[in-house]
């Protein structure tokens, strides 16, 4: 395991890439201990917090647990088994989506019990074009609790 500790540059640059894509001012503080770990993850004070794919930062589903920042689709308690193990989401399987998602936008799968982020995953059509789907896939699984970024 590689770690780079990133410099006030750095840590300025990935500020704006998150204010950007998830309107939060100033994630990381100029004291935070922020480091690059494998040229994939994003650490703060040692816990794995964003991942870089597709050029993308995306949160992990440990930060996501603490306080979720993407939008939500809520699946059936009956898709929980497969989404847990990497299941790319059907239209079947899903209840709701949260108003506003666009095509390609990371969301957050949650399950319509304890709302629990179960999987981090990439919009294939807009929330809307979904919504009127009444088959076939949704959502790319991304990230998932288990699964090498998870660990």
């Amino acid at each position: 395991m590689t770690r780079k500790q990133l410099n006030k540059d750095d840590i300025k640059n990935y500020n704006e890439r998150i204010q950007q894509q998830f309107g939060i001012q100033e994630f990381f503080s100029k004291k935070d201990n922020v480091e690059m770990i494998d040229e994939m993850f994003i650490s703060k004070e040692g816990e794995k917090l964003f991942f870089i794919k597709e050029t993308q930062l995306i949160p992990t589903l440990k930060f996501l647990i603490k306080k979720n920042i993407l939008k939500t689709v809520i699946v059936d308690m009956g898709a929980v088994k497969f989404v847990i193990n990497g299941a790319d989401i059907m239209r079947p399987g899903i209840v709701a989506f949260e108003d506003g998602i666009l095509k390609d936008e990371f969301v957050a799968v949650v399950d319509e019990k304890n709302k629990k982020p179960l999987c981090v995953g990439k919009m294939l059509f807009t929330g809307e074009e979904a919504k009127a789907m009444s088959s076939g896939k949704v959502i790319k699984n991304a990230h998932y609790v288990g699964d090498e970024v998870w660990g």
